[in-house]
């Protein structure tokens, strides 16, 4: 009987051990979707009204998808709680729900890749995507102008 070679151990190991919705280091990265809301008014379960909304990343240590998920839901409700707002009214950030939820599959230190998507493009559109470091610099719309 021929020994198999390391290389192809490790190859049949990754693929047998590999399961997307699986850590192997114990993070996921997920994000939560949280409304604006002032409370008492008449619309705010239209479902056709517009809403300022935030999509909300965030990192969670777990044992398994099922963990991260409950945790991720968690951060998300304890950001939910009512206050008065700069125009004295009773406003909330209302917990909608989870939109995100991948493992990570290496240790988090510098450079780690902690997300990816995986796209067909033409290579035109390909380089419409990417953008300068001055194109990413973020200014909060209640801070422009």
């Amino acid at each position: 009987m021929a020994k198999r070679g390391i290389l192809e151990e490790v190859v049949q190991e990754m693929f047998v051990a590999y399961d997307p919705n699986h850590s192997p280091v114990g993070w996921y990265i997920g994000s939560y979707l949280s409304r604006f809301v002032v409370l008492g008014e008449d619309q705010n379960d239209d479902p056709e009204r517009k809403f300022l909304v935030w999509e909300n990343t965030v990192l969670v240590k777990a044992d398994d998808f099922d963990e991260a998920y409950d945790k991720i839901v968690a951060i998300g409700r304890q950001h939910g709680e009512p206050y008065k707002n700069g125009l004295g009214q009773d406003a909330q950030w209302a917990f909608e729900g989870v939109s995100e939820l991948l493992p990570i599959y290496e240790k988090i230190e510098d450079g780690c890749e902690v997300m990816w998507t995986e796209y067909t493009k033409k290579l035109k559109n390909i380089r419409r995507r990417a953008s300068t470091k001055a194109q990413l610099h973020r200014t909060h719309p209640r801070f422009e102008g």
